[in-house]
């Protein structure tokens, strides 16, 4: 399916992405989307080629990074390299590091919404009940609260790392489409709009803390991409977002 770290094979006409004035982005994961279960993939994805990740993490300029990547959109890139396209391995620019390569296969796996997700007050069982209402009896004793969702998710990972593509994100704190959509909006928080445009937003991939490829986002958290599918369909990957979540 792809690889976590390493380096990335990349076009020759294209440069390594660069955050100006701060040095070059960390090349964090490559995703072949033909190695994708296609009947699962919940977002409009290209049926081939490869998707890019990078993000300026703190490997470069330790003394310049802080964790504000959705309001500085040069600090993250998405490439996506078509099927066909000439490639070749392309080693980090000078004073970057790249993470211990690991190559990562795809598996099917249960996602939920948590956190606030609009979905738990949009989503209504055969009783009429929104999911959030209807937490305790569709989960039975001993489970409470919107999180419990989550809960059940963690569990069947059993302790994984939660790396991901497409689904419901799993929030470190609240859902990532709230921030993103407070990142997007004028009046941020406060926008009266926000709940709508939070709904406008899906999941495009989550890379998670894991000691195996040395990635380690704030205190174990967990980067997320977002993007609005109108965008995705089009090809427009500059229009996606990037966040981390931590505890």
């Amino acid at each position: 399916m792809g690889q976590l770290g390493g380096n990335p094979a990349l076009p020759d006409a294209v440069e390594w992405p660069a955050w100006a004035d701060r040095g070059p982005l960390t090349f964090v994961a490559a995703v072949d989307c033909a190695q994708l279960p296609r009947e699962f993939v919940t977002i409009p994805l290209p049926e081939a080629g490869t998707l890019l990740f990078f993000c300026f993490d703190g490997r470069y300029a330790p003394d310049h990074y802080r964790h504000d990547l959705p309001r500085n959109a040069d600090g993250y890139r998405v490439l996506f390299v078509p099927a066909g396209t000439p490639v070749a391995e392309r080693t980090p620019p000078s004073g970057l590091d790249p993470y211990p390569r690991r190559d990562v296969f795809a598996e099917i796996v249960a996602t939920a919404p948590e956190r606030e997700h609009f979905l738990l007050d949009h989503t209504t069982i055969a009783s009429g009940e929104s999911l959030a209402e209807a937490v305790e009896t569709v989960l039975g004793p001993g489970r409470a609260g919107t999180d419990a969702f989550g809960e059940m998710t963690w569990e069947i990972a059993q302790g994984t790392p939660r790396h991901q593509v497409g689904g419901l994100a799993a929030p470190v704190q609240g859902a990532v489409e709230n921030e993103i959509a407070a990142e997007v909006l004028e009046g941020g928080w406060e926008d009266p709009r926000r709940k709508e445009e939070a709904a406008r937003w899906v999941l495009l991939a989550q890379f998670d803390s894991a000691e195996e490829t040395d990635m380690m986002w704030g205190d174990v958290g967990m980067l997320y991409w977002l993007i609005r599918p109108d965008d995705l369909k089009a090809g427009r990957f500059d229009a996606a977002r990037c966040l981390m979540q931590c505890g």
